[in-house]
């Protein structure tokens, strides 16, 4: 079964226009100079229209402020706590004040002018079980009355209200200010609650995703907790509804899961932030893959709603629509980052759209009204699966427009080719493997002579994209993609030989240099279930060097109003001077990390990530410090500037009293996690 609202349309094509009354509006309701949600509004545009720091005097920045994101109190208190250096908080601004969640997780308010700390959440019991936490992407504001301002936040299992003038929990709010989210009801596979991302607040509704820790028992079975989407009343945190991600008996979608695997099938919550249109009271939800995602032969059909983007009625929890970017998924390709919401000017026709990235390099347009395609998205036949018992979907939607904006699938055109040395190394590489066309299924490997080892997919093991993607600029239309190729990943299956196992196939390693399967709040996303190295460097390089060629890092500007590339760059030197191709003087090759973008009225900022970003490979130039601003039509570099450590979350900026800041989050292994403030003199 496909999704119902998976249309075909006819092709439109425009010449871009782009004028005050012309159409391209943002439904952002932010006053100007503030920054109301993590991504900057509902619509997680990650833009702001300011343009006090441009192009002209951009070079004159300067650090304003700095502000350590550790609580020192609480590491004194508690000599055992390890503070994380992954700092994934992004502040929001209300009123000149910053808020926040600090790397404990812990929300604190900090005055936008200085940094200086004005309050900081205490802790709910002071024991060390409550110390340990860590941050979230965000935190959220809602206002029921000019007496009732709260800051909503997710630390471990617990949904918080804060008061956001004192920093106090309500004590109407739940458990004296706090909401359980562990899954209970119907949900006996469940573990502990964990979330990444943080709440979404549409009207009076807190609406609250997430995961629950080892789901899927990293691929040994197939049984695990949905995961399910909840809304809470945002004033006594009532549960409101609960959206099954796996649809039950009677629901809409059941029968997309064979021989009764709804039953025991689950790990397809979101992970990656929700967007909100607060005009049609929806909320949009970016669902990932299934269980084990590698084999599926235990759960025949198509498998919704993993890897589906669902628009929900806010206050209900009822499906509006929904659209699945990849059936009965065997390769993990996650829909990534936040359905980014905005309006576009197609064929004179305005649109009020949503954009979604997925791993696999596709951004898919839809109407964010009712989930039809803005371009045609062809069912395509893909490659079947020589797994036995396996039965790969035959078909596979293909977004006609925009292009894909990062590599899919491998051929020999792809192999680093720099001098004709590294390519014969990669080819003897990649001949030991079947590779090919994007959807290539997983395989088992073969224990003949001269039999394949397994399936190289490209994307790799962290995908193309990942909860860093994206930024939509309301004024010209244009999205910025931003993705990294570290070449590919193996995704191979074996025969169970574990007694307790209740798949008869297995995801096949771990295999070297294998990553740690992501966990809960901790996890910060799913790149590395069943094994696979950081982005694909140890068991698939060349002394160090990916198997492909670049850009490794790179940021892709689609003009949504044709649908069509407008230019592509490198972020970061990369590899340029690896001892094998510094002689070559090569451009830029990108660095492989995910730095979240920034887009203002005339520049966009990025970083170049951090060693401290769980995936990230443990070589020197897969993360950096420097911070930089391009020109936004060009793609090309017109400033940067090293901060003190690598950019760990996104980016953010405001206004007070007459002056523009941009603040940024930075951490690494060996650097305190801090927010560092940039500002003119």
């Amino acid at each position: 079964m496909r999704s119902c609202s998976q249309f075909t349309i006819l092709g439109l094509v425009v010449t871009f226009v782009a004028t005050a009354s012309g159409g391209i509006q943002s439904q952002d309701r932010t006053p100007k100079g503030e920054w109301r949600y993590f991504g900057g509004d509902k619509a997680y545009t990650r833009y702001a229209p300011l343009d006090q720091i441009n192009g002209n005097n951009v070079d004159k920045l300067r650090i304003a402020w700095r502000r350590s994101a550790v609580n020192d109190t609480l590491v004194k208190s508690f000599p055992d706590l390890r503070p994380n250096a992954y700092l994934r908080a992004t502040p929001i601004v209300v009123d000149g004040v910053l808020y926040t969640q600090n790397t404990h997780g812990l929300v604190m308010a900090l005055d936008g002018e200085t940094g200086t700390p004005i309050w900081e959440q205490p802790l709910f019991e002071p024991t060390q079980e409550e110390a340990n936490g860590t941050s979230t992407r965000g935190v959220d504001y809602w206002e029921g009355s000019s007496n009732d301002k709260r800051i909503f936040a997710i630390r471990g299992e617990y949904l918080y209200a804060v008061n956001a003038k004192t920093g106090q929990l309500h004590p109407d709010f739940g458990d004296r200010g706090r909401v359980s989210l562990r899954f209970q009801t119907g949900q006996p596979l469940a573990g502990r609650f964990g979330d990444s991302t943080g709440p979404l607040v549409i009207r009076n509704v807190v609406i609250v995703t997430g995961n629950t820790a080892g789901a899927g028992d990293g691929g040994n079975k197939k049984e695990a907790a949905p995961e399910d989407v909840r809304g809470f009343d945002a004033k006594t945190g009532k549960l409101l509804w609960t959206f099954h991600v796996v649809p039950q008996p009677g629901e809409f979608g059941n029968d997309t899961w064979g021989n009764e695997s709804w039953k025991v099938a689950g790990d397809l919550g979101a992970w990656n932030q929700m967007t909100g249109d607060e005009e049609l009271g929806y909320v949009y939800v970016p669902l990932s893959a299934p269980t084990a995602a590698w084999y599926g032969g235990w759960r025949p059909g198509d498998n919704l709603y993993s890897n589906t983007v669902v628009a929900l009625d806010a206050k209900t929890g009822k499906r509006i629509w929904h659209y699945q970017l990849i059936h009965h998924d065997l390769w993990e390709w996650d829909n990534v980052g936040p359905a980014m919401l905005g309006e576009i000017t197609v064929d004179g026709r305005r649109i009020k759209a949503l954009m979604q990235a997925n791993k696999n390099a596709f951004l898919y347009v839809l109407d964010r009204t009712n989930g039809k395609p803005v371009w045609p998205i062809e069912e395509r036949p893909v490659p079947p699966s020589t797994v036995p018992g396996e039965q790969a979907s035959a078909t596979q939607p293909f977004p006609t427009k925009p292009p894909a904006f990062d590599r899919q699938g491998l051929s020999d055109d792809d192999l680093i080719d720099y001098t004709p040395e590294l390519k014969q190394r990669a080819r003897e590489i990649v001949k030991d493997y079947v590779f090919g066309s994007l959807y290539t299924p997983p395989s088992v490997p073969s224990d003949q002579p001269g039999g394949k080892k397994g399936t190289l997919v490209q994307p790799g093991a962290w995908g193309s994209v990942n909860w860093n993607t994206g930024a939509f600029d309301p004024d010209t239309g244009i999205y910025y993609a931003v993705s990294q190729t570290m070449g590919p990943a193996n995704r191979s299956v074996r025969k169970q030989d574990d007694p307790e196992a209740t798949m008869e196939y297995a995801d096949f390693g771990p295999r070297p240099g294998a990553a740690p399967r992501a966990q809960g709040a901790g996890g910060g996303g799913r790149g590395g279930q069943g094994g696979g190295p950081p982005s694909g460097v140890s068991a698939f390089s060349i002394d160090g060097l990916p198997i492909i060629k670049g850009p490794y890092g790179r940021i892709t500007a689609l003009n949504l109003n044709t649908g069509t590339h407008v230019w592509t760059a490198a972020n970061g030197d990369g590899p340029r001077h690896h001892p094998l191709l510094k002689h070559l003087n090569l451009p830029p090759l990108g660095v492989p990390n995910r730095p979240a973008p920034l887009l203002t009225k005339t520049l966009l900022f990025i970083g170049e990530g951090s060693n401290a970003v769980n995936g990230t490979a443990d070589i020197d130039w897969a993360w950096g410090k420097k911070f930089r601003a391009y020109d936004k039509a060009t793609g090309k570099v017109i400033w940067e500037f090293e901060l003190p450590s690598g950019t760990t979350a996104g980016p953010m900026t405001y206004m007070l009293k007459g002056k523009q800041y941009i603040v940024v989050s930075v951490g690494a292994r060996d650097h305190s996690p801090e927010f560092v403030a940039l500002a003119l003199p």
